[in-house]
C-alpha cells in the first residue's frame, strides 16, 4: 500500500534565535495511541526551540488515530504507512523524509513521552559541543512518578547474556552502549554513515543495535543532563506482556546474532537464563512465549531473505 501524507507540512516554532540554529525534525510514531500522541504533540508545541519540524508517522492504526490527529493538528505533517511496519521500519519512513528535507538533526520521540520545554534545546546544545557526537539522549523520568529516573539516556548490554542495564545517574559518555529511542537526537551525518534502524527488528533492541553500529563507526553517545522527558511505561506498545515478550526474545536473538563474537553461544546462554528464571518463579506457562519468540525470529529472517 502506498504511503499517504496529509496536506499539512512542517510544524514550525518561531523565535528570535539566529538563522544558523540547526534544524531538527521530530519523528513521532503512532499506532493506535492517539490520546498519548495528542499529549505528546501538546508538549512539543511548548518546546522552546525555534527550528523544529514535526512529523507524525501513523503505523496502520485502526482506532481513528489519523482523523483525530489531523483534526487536532492540521498543520503537522502526517504520514500513513497503511499497516503496522514495526517500530524501526515505521520510524525509518519519517527519518527518510526528514533527511530528504535536509534536517540537521532527527529527534525520535515516543508518542507516550512528554518532553519539558527545554528538552530539545539541551539536546542540541550538547550535540553541538563536538562533531564526534553521533547521538544524544534525554534523562527519562517515569510519567506516573516524576521523581524516579527511568533511564539516564541509555545503558549497557552484556553481550554474552543479553542482559541490559539502564543508567540511573550520570555516567561517562564512553560507558554507553546505546541510547533509548524514547527520546534521542541523531546527527544527520552519523545516520548517513551507519544507516537507519535495522528493519529486521520489529520491536525492541533496534535502538541498541543502532548504538552499537554508531560506536563501531567511531561515533560517541552522550546524554544531555538537562533534557528532561516524562515517559509512560509501555504506553506506546500496549500491555499485552506475553506478546511483547515474544517480540523481545526474537529481537534479542537478532541482536546477539549480529554483535556477539560467538552468536549462538550468546543466544543459548540468554535463552537458558530466561527459561530458568521462569521455571524458578513458577511461570511455566510463559515458556511458550520464549519458544514463540524463537519461531518469530526465524520467520522474520525468512521474510527478509525473500525480499
Amino acid at each position: 500500500m502506498p504511503l499517504v501524507e496529509s496536506a499539512g507540512r512542517w510544524a514550525r516554532c518561531t523565535s528570535m534565535e539566529p538563522l544558523a540554529t540547526p534544524s531538527v525534525a521530530c519523528i513521532i510514531l503512532n499506532w493506535n495511541g492517539w490520546r498519548d500522541t495528542l499529549e505528546c504533540l501538546a508538549s512539543l508545541a511548548r518546546i522552546d526551540y525555534p527550528n523544529l519540524f514535526v512529523i507524525v508517522v501513523d503505523n496502520g492504526s485502526t482506532d481513528g488515530s489519523v482523523e483525530k490527529i489531523r483534526r487536532s493538528y492540521p498543520g503537522t505533517a502526517l504520514i500513513e504507512t497503511g499497516r503496522n511496519l514495526g517500530f524501526g521500519a515505521g520510524n525509518n519512513i519519517g527519518m527518510r523524509v526528514a533527511l530528504e528535507r535536509n534536517a540537521d538533526y532527527i529527534w525520535l520521540m515516543n508518542n507516550d513521552a512528554q518532553p519539558q520545554a527545554e528538552a530539545l534545546r539541551a539536546l542540541v546544545r550538547r550535540a553541538e559541543e563536538g562533531t564526534g557526537l553521533g547521538a544524544v539522549g534525554s534523562v527519562m523520568f517515569y510519567a506516573d512518578d516524576p521523581t524516579r529516573v527511568q533511564a539516564w539516556g541509555g545503558g549497557k548490554v552484556n553481550i554474552w547474556t543479553g542482559t541490559v542495564l539502564h543508567a540511573k545517574s550520570p555516567v561517562a559518555d564512553s560507558w554507553f552502549d546505546y541510547l533509548t529511542a524514547a527520546s534521542i537526537l541523531l546527527r544527520r551525518s552519523a545516520l548517513q554513515e551507519v544507516g537507519l534502524f535495522d528493519e529486521g527488528f520489529f520491536l525492541y533492541w533496534e535502538d541498541t543495535d543502532l548504538g552499537f553500529r554508531l560506536r563501531k563507526a567511531g561515533w560517541t553517545l552522550a546524554t544531555a543532563a538537562d533534557s528532561i522527558v516524562l515517559h509512560k511505561e509501555h504506553g506506546s506498545t500496549g500491555r499485552n506482556f506475553r506478546l511483547l515478550q515474544r517480540y523481545a526474545v526474537a529481537s534479542s536473538i537478532r541482536f546477539m546474532s549480529k554483535h556477539s563474537p560467538l552468536p549462538w553461544l550468546s543466544v543459548l546462554v540468554s535463552l537458558s537464563l530466561k527459561a530458568g528464571k521462569k521455571i524458578a518463579t513458577g511461570r511455566l506457562n510463559q515458556l511458550g512465549d520464549i519458544a514463540g519468540g524463537i519461531r518469530d525470529y526465524f520467520e522474520r529472517r525468512r521474510q527478509l531473505a525473500a525480499h
